[in-house]
């Protein structure tokens, strides 16, 4: 590790002290979001000098079985030291990629809820089946992790698919593990209405939004236009015999939601805001990414990759990620919510551009 890096570290250190004594002096209930943000700052620093702490440790380790080894004349006892220095050496260089990884600048959005939204793509009917075995997949990867789904709308096809799912998941942290499965999903099976065994390849969309709080963005009133209208089932029959039915539009942009799903105006009202709102904080992050990474190859930072993200293949029974070229040969876990090792790696993947991209 470099003199500047551990003058930073041995700075951050330092700055524990006067964080903890400032939460101290702090009123929580005169301003609990300042306080949330230093309590926040406390955390992530605490972990960084923990890590901090490691290094110098195995350092140490290693001058002082260095120094032994100086003097050392059994044989088997060298044999421990030599072993001791060259494992301390390589866990050196793991700790030292993991400091730097966690003094890259966090995403302000990771610890949001997210609102979710799959939609069909190439395919007919089978694509709109597929929506519904990717929420179920989001669904179980949820429970695996004790988080808290809400659907919001569900429209069914007419064959028993669906033309549109949104639900929230709401846990901390949710937005940082599942920003990276927006994209395209690309599924090659034989459907069941395939009288000839012939596999078809079909595609559904996913959307994942940070969830947005009024705090986060205003929207003027001014800026909005508001339909109200019936609503509409599969096959177009009405499935309401009142207006509840709602349209936004938000005039700047030209970006419409629509709610129909609950029987209040009032409910569809806020359903539809609360979309927006999330559709529009992520306009925003993906804008602010985009200018950040100008001048580099891959953006960093707006959970957006190529079009078909990812391939689920049921012959082989297989699912693969072309992202990272991530192979996985047990679809049928895949899409009961073992979603952890694609996460993961596309996690740790991220990491390591971001970290790429600051040392370039």
């Amino acid at each position: 590790m470099d003199e500047a890096l551990v003058e930073k570290l041995t700075a951050l250190e330092s700055s524990l002290e006067e964080i903890e004594a400032e939460l101290q002096k702090m009123d929580i209930s005169s301003d609990p979001k300042a306080y949330a943000e230093l309590a926040k700052r406390h955390s992530d620093v605490t972990a960084i000098v923990v890590l901090f702490n490691e290094w110098r440790t195995l350092n140490s380790d290693i001058a002082d079985a260095e120094e032994m080894l100086k003097s050392e004349e059994d044989a088997d006892m060298k044999t421990e030291l030599e072993a001791l220095v060259s494992d301390s050496k390589s866990s050196i260089i793991d700790l030292t990629e993991d400091i730097k990884i966690a003094l890259l600048p966090k995403d302000p959005l990771d610890e949001k809820d997210v609102l979710v939204e799959i939609r069909p793509g190439a395919g007919g009917e089978e694509a709109a089946i597929w929506v519904g075995d990717l929420y179920k997949m989001y669904t179980r990867f949820a429970e695996r992790n004790t988080w808290n789904v809400e659907p919001i709308e569900l429209t069914a096809s007419d064959q028993g698919g669906y033309n549109k799912i949104i639900f929230s998941i709401k846990s901390k942290g949710v937005y940082s593990k599942l920003k990276f499965e927006a994209g395209a999903h690309r599924v090659q099976r034989i459907p069941k209405t395939e009288s000839q065994g012939r596999v078809h390849t079909s595609i559904a969309t996913v959307a994942v939004l940070p969830e947005a709080e009024e705090v986060d963005l205003s929207i003027a009133a001014n800026d909005l236009k508001i339909d109200v209208y019936r609503s509409s089932g599969p096959g177009g029959q009405s499935v309401n015999t009142t207006d509840s039915a709602v349209r936004i539009t938000y005039i700047p942009t030209g970006l419409v939601v629509t709610s129909q799903d609950e029987k209040s105006q009032l409910k569809n009202k806020n359903q539809a805001m609360r979309i927006l709102r999330a559709r529009l904080l992520k306009a925003r992050q993906d804008e602010a990414a985009a200018e950040r990474a100008k001048d580099r190859k891959e953006q960093v930072g707006s959970g957006e990759r190529s079009d078909k993200i990812r391939t689920y293949n049921y012959k082989d029974n297989r699912v693969s990620d072309h992202r990272i070229n991530l192979t996985i040969k047990r679809l049928d876990q895949v899409l009961d919510g073992d979603l952890e090792d694609f996460v993961t790696a596309l996690i740790a993947d991220h990491e390591t551009t971001r970290l790429a991209n600051l040392e370039e």
